[in-house]
């Protein structure tokens, strides 16, 4: 789920191949904001993940890593 997550977020933020890894902090280094991670979710759900965007830290979703571990 970690390739699929960096494949969406180079799609949306057109960062290069490789630029983007497990452990980027995606926003301290100001990859992602919140409209980009609107849109992430809204990708994400294709493949049926749903997230209660109400209950999330940035946190939990700061690296691809983390948020593919949060989805189990």
């Amino acid at each position: 789920m970690t390739d699929t997550i960096i494949e969406i977020l180079n799609d949306i933020t057109g960062a290069d191949d490789g630029e983007i890894t497990p452990e980027t902090e995606l926003f301290e280094e100001g990859i992602l904001d919140s409209f980009g991670l609107v849109e992430l979710l809204v990708r994400l759900e294709q493949f049926q993940v749903k997230l209660d965007v109400a209950n999330l830290t940035r946190e939990e979703i700061s690296t691809p890593a983390k948020l593919a571990a949060l989805l189990g």
